[in-house]
């Protein structure tokens, strides 16, 4: 519980063709034999991810990917995985032979790179192969990976790009006054995890602790007895989603209200385009494709919130019976022929990779609503939850 998730790490993305010595400069990086290295062409075959802590830049996810000019149907399929990995990379190397120099495929990754805006490096690797080794310029250094030479300039080069000293994030303690009470309505039912806390509660306890306020925490079942044992009103209630409707008949009108899902929207996400999204609910026809995706992979349960409960919140408030499919995990599906998507809160995706799916979903011109959102939308009280959110409020 103490380790820092995968979705709060730097991700980064080593790239190149085969041969480039791309595992050979993640080994170099890293300091252990994390990718296989060979000189058979082609030998990493599909993205190796590896959480650590990497100096001077913290907690990281290092990713190696396949060659970008690999061949064949299967070679084809590993060039799709590799560039997937940009959805997720908040900083990409491009590891370049500097002996063969740069490809056409090296310059097509590049340009992608700038129009994605994605921070990135050229390490021109294999230097020691070269007569004379060029001085570094801004954003293309030269290293090898074999003698170690230029990789602490790399590393100290991606700290530099990774961390531009831009605002920090937060989950809910922007939004309190140290001294505050905070009530998390915690529902333990068959899908509860046993002995654990879901992510999203973790990071919400200690994002309020942090913020110099008290987290009081309790079922649905009991937050009517919750609210009467304490001395005064909560600065702001929030609940799991599925709780919602029960929640809101039990916090007064005058407490503000809101979900986990809902601030994980703000957190990682983008909550203007999701509350946008919310409106599609309501023109769903009968067999029109909703896509229900999960950022994460479990084991379905009886009552799970994705396969069951959405579809059955959603046949309710439309009086329809749209066509429902359901993704789950790393993949995440183009959607041209669906009516409206409707995602999870992405607690286990970070920040780039959840907000990759948003415009992917926009750019395909479908809507696209989360867990949270879409719930307070079906059981009328949207508008309350997002009462601390004025400029989202304001798009209703």
């Amino acid at each position: 519980m103490n380790q820092t998730p995968s979705g709060e790490r730097l991700h980064i993305g080593f790239f190149g063709m085969r041969n480039a010595g791309k595992s050979s400069v993640v080994n170099a990086v890293t300091g252990q034999d994390l990718a296989v290295v060979s000189d058979v062409r082609g030998t990493t075959t599909d993205p190796v991810k590896k959480a650590m802590e990497l100096l001077p830049l913290g907690p990281v996810v290092i990713i190696d990917t396949p060659g970008l000019d690999d061949e064949g149907t299967l070679g084809a399929l590993r060039v799709e995985k590799a560039r997937g990995i940009l959805a997720e990379a908040d900083v990409a190397v491009l590891v370049v032979d500097a002996a063969a120099g740069m490809g056409s495929e090296d310059r097509a990754l590049l340009a992608l790179l700038e129009e994605r805006k994605i921070p990135h490096l050229v390490a021109m690797n294999k230097s020691d192969l070269l007569a004379e080794v060029p001085a570094d310029t801004d954003g293309v250094l030269y290293l090898s990976a074999k003698t170690g030479a230029g990789v602490r300039e790399l590393k100290d080069a991606l700290a530099r790009i990774a961390k531009p000293g831009g605002e920090e994030r937060h989950v809910i303690a922007d939004l309190l006054t140290p001294g505050d009470t905070v009530v998390l309505v915690i529902p333990i039912d068959a899908a509860a995890p046993k002995g654990r806390l879901i992510l999203p509660q973790q990071q919400t306890i200690r994002d309020i602790l942090e913020a110099g306020c008290a987290a009081v925490c309790c079922r649905d079942t009991e937050l009517a007895g919750t609210l009467g044992s304490l001395a005064k009103p909560p600065r702001m209630v929030v609940t799991d989603s599925q709780a919602f409707g029960r929640v809101a008949k039990i916090v007064p009108a005058d407490v503000t209200l809101t979900s986990f899902s809902i601030l994980f929207a703000r957190y990682k996400g983008d909550l203007a385009a999701l509350v946008k999204g919310a409106a599609a609910l309501s023109k769903l026809e009968d067999g029109d494709r909703v896509l229900v995706s999960e950022g994460c992979s479990h084991h379905r349960q009886c009552g799970d919130i994705g396969t069951e409960k959405i579809p059955a919140w959603v046949r309710a408030y439309t009086g329809k019976n749209p066509d429902f499919r359901f993704t789950s995990g790393g993949e995440f599906p183009e959607v041209p022929d669906a009516k409206l998507v409707i995602h999870c809160g992405g607690c286990m995706l970070n920040e780039r990779e959840m907000k990759s799916r948003i415009e992917r979903a926009e750019a395909a011109g479908v809507p696209i609503v989360n867990y949270g959102v879409a719930i307070a939308q079906m059981h009328g009280i949207l508008r309350r939850s997002l009462e601390p959110f004025p400029d989202a409020l304001a798009l209703l």
